[in-house]
């Protein structure tokens, strides 16, 4: 009978590889018929399946993941970073600021929404500075995953191995993972690798222009109006001399001072207050100038900016419009439709003079500043369509902001020093946000990611059974045999190596739910110290560089950045294996004796 579930156990594994190798089906579903099929065998117990849920580490990874989603929410991060990288002017300062604060970040916060956040800015800048993203979209994923390695909390994979190590009964004396554990190995990798990208991303990566590049170069050409406000350091400045294409992506037009109006052309023109400048863009950059307003301000907007929850919306002039010849002035958008009219498109046509006096046709595209009530003004609704949402903006107050990112810290630091576990003073920032409505308690719900609770829980599951089969054993003698001849550094060498590939594609997830008990039960039949052997498994499974589909962040650049597999592998590979070099190094040093 052990020999048949020593089989079974195999054909299992074996499943796993090559229904997430050839994408069979997805991971969750995967690993739900694999530990079902153990649990039909006998091989797995009901409790021993359903242990995974009640580790931990699971409830640690999702409440990170909840943070994490609030933070989005409330634009904190966006705010942060529009005022911290448009300064940038040069490809290399960009890269550098840019693998900084994410690399920083990503210590910290789940680098997931890190990366989502950012990738515009990384369009803009591309744009602006003509410069193909897909020399920067690799680094910054790279840059999340770098940062991510340092701490336990900085990548669910570390996270999940924390709960593999609770969960072990192969050293019953065996301590829990702590936040720090990861920081000798994980900050000296996290220099290097920000040196290697720094130097030679540029020429490893292509030259493309992207799917999102090329789609951004059709984009409707809005008109929109600002005006400079008092005490704007654009006062007293000649026009050509201020780099507002730069710092917005809109293009001056025409300038209103009074009654007289002024052809831009060569830009020998002296700003002063209250000047209108009348900008041609597309709706992003529209959008851009509607947050960042400490020199211009949108006086169609007036009180609604002031709005703490808005969003910009793109509407269509229907043909049958009552709307059709009236003059924008006469319609009072804000009394109908809870809107502010931000700029107009009208297809291949300039549209001259002010945005008040422009009379509307069918098919005039509007970019409106909608309030709340927005949605409910459009029941019945046939003077226009709605054709996209273009981007929700939040104002939260600062006591929600500190509450939210001082809480997260002030957890994580409590948790560092050992006087409040991470999971309570995780729970507890979760319940003070909900109480002050940082975050809606019908939303939070929505943000917990169900199929990787899953997915972590079962592999602990999968875990137990190799163990108990005595699989994890057989496959871990099998290594020593290939690998101690050449020392005990060469294990490391051997676990990271096997954890890496299967990391590059089958996922870091499941990589780890396999290797795992294989690298202890190698630690205890070695007569080792276990910490390298769990450690090593961490860092090579989260620290992934080689494909697209091994990590979440490489995956949402992917696309985007108009990559395919052999342009991760080339840069990829040069510091996945400065990256193995490093790892075992500073862990053979650190735990074995000379």
């Amino acid at each position: 009978m052990q020999y048949f579930d020593v089989i079974i156990v195999f054909v299992v594994i074996a499943f796993i590889l090559v229904s997430l190798y050839m994408e069979l089906m997805g991971a969750a579903f995967t690993f739900f018929i694999a530990v079902m099929v153990l649990g039909l065998f006998g091989i797995l117990t009901p409790a021993e399946i359903l242990a995974g849920f009640a580790n931990e580490q699971v409830a640690v990874i999702l409440m990170l993941l909840l943070l994490g989603d609030a933070i989005r929410q409330t634009s904190v991060i966006e705010i942060f970073f529009a005022r911290i990288f448009p300064v940038s002017s040069t490809y290399n300062s960009f890269l550098a600021r840019m693998m900084l604060w994410v690399g920083g970040f990503s210590a910290l916060l789940n680098n997931t929404p890190l990366v989502a956040v950012m990738m515009p800015y990384v369009h803009q800048w591309s744009r602006r500075n003509g410069v193909s993203s897909s020399k920067l979209l690799v680094p910054l994923s790279y840059a999340a995953i770098l940062g991510g390695c340092v701490t336990l909390i900085g990548t669910s994979t570390n996270l999940i191995v924390g709960g593999m190590v609770n969960d072990q009964n192969i050293f019953p004396n065996l301590r829990p993972l702590e936040m720090f554990d990861f920081f000798w190995v994980g900050f000296p990798m996290l220099i290097l690798g920000f040196l290697y990208l720094y130097f030679f991303s540029y020429k490893l990566l292509p030259d493309r222009v992207t799917a999102i590049e090329d789609f951004k170069e059709s984009e409707r050409k809005y008109l929109v109006e600002a005006e400079i406000r008092n005490n704007s350091n654009l006062i007293g400045k000649v026009l050509k001399d201020v780099d507002i294409k730069g710092k917005y992506g809109l293009l001056v037009v025409e300038i209103c001072r009074g009654k007289e109006i002024f052809q831009i052309r060569e830009g020998n023109f002296v700003l002063r207050e209250g000047d209108l400048l009348r900008f041609a863009g597309d709706h992003n950059n529209i959008a851009r100038l509607l947050s960042d307003n400490s020199d211009l301000t949108v006086p169609s907007v007036g009180m609604m900016s002031k709005l703490k929850r808005s969003q910009i919306v793109e509407i269509v002039i229907s043909h049958n419009s009552s709307l059709i010849t009236k003059q924008v002035k006469e319609i009072y958008f804000r009394g109908n439709y809870d809107s502010a009219l931000l700029a107009i498109h009208r297809n291949g046509e300039r549209i001259r003079g002010g945005i008040d006096d422009v009379k509307l046709k069918a098919g005039d595209v509007l970019l409106l500043l909608a309030g709340e009530n927005f949605s409910s003004h459009l029941q019945n609704e046939i003077d226009f369509y709605v054709i996209s949402k273009v981007k929700e903006l939040r104002k939260p107050e600062r006591y929600k902001i500190w509450a939210l990112f001082g809480g997260t810290l002030l957890a994580i630091f409590l948790s560092a020093v050992k006087l409040v576990p991470l999971f309570l003073g995780l729970l507890i920032v979760l319940a003070m946000i909900t109480i002050l409505k940082v975050v809606s308690a019908k939303d939070l719900p929505k943000s917990i990611d169900y199929n990787l609770g899953v997915i972590i829980a079962l592999s602990l599951a999968l875990g137990t059974a190799m163990i108990k089969t005595g699989v994890a054993g057989m496959i871990a003698n099998f290594v020593i045999s290939v690998f101690l001849p050449f020392g005990r550094v060469s294990l490391l060498v051997g676990i990271y190596l096997i954890t890496t590939v299967l990391a590059a594609y089958i996922t870091n997830k499941a990589a780890v739910a396999v290797i795992f008990p294989i690298s202890l039960t190698v630690a205890k039949n070695g007569g080792l110290d276990p910490m390298p052997f769990i450690l090593v498994v961490s860092f090579a499974a989260a620290a992934n560089f080689l494909t697209p589909i091994g990590y979440q962040t490489n995956l949402m650049v992917y696309g985007p950045g108009g990559y395919n597999f052999k342009d991760f592998f080339k840069i990829g590979l040069p510091l996945t294996i400065m990256y193995l070099i490093g790892t075992v190094t500073i862990l053979s040093l650190m735990y074995f004796d000379s």
